[in-house]
């Protein structure tokens, strides 16, 4: 299954730190690296936080766990943070305790 991403700035005062990211499908070994490239050059501007809306992904393998732990990584140096919205059950049954 293929995944689709949304990548959108919030909106509102002083929102222009933080972005929500919408994944829709499988994040896998062979579309971790899609995921990876639409989100570098976010990542490069002056972003803080990243919300991933995980309401329509339906599958996740360790590499989108990876993708998830290295933006997480990045935020982090610079003050910031990475939010989960809606993730399902199967979803949350991989996620780390």
């Amino acid at each position: 299954m293929p995944l689709e991403i949304q990548i959108r700035p919030e909106a509102g005062p002083g929102a222009t730190d933080a972005s929500t990211v919408t994944l829709i499908g499988s994040l896998d070994t062979a579309t971790a690296p899609e995921l990876e490239r639409q989100l570098a050059p976010v990542l490069a501007g002056p972003i803080k936080d990243i919300v991933f809306d995980l309401a329509q992904l339906k599958f996740i393998s360790s590499a989108g766990l990876r993708v998830f732990a290295t933006t997480r990584k990045t935020l982090k140096d610079r003050g910031g943070q990475v939010f989960f919205t809606h993730m399902q059950p199967q979803i949350q049954e991989v996620f780390p305790a």
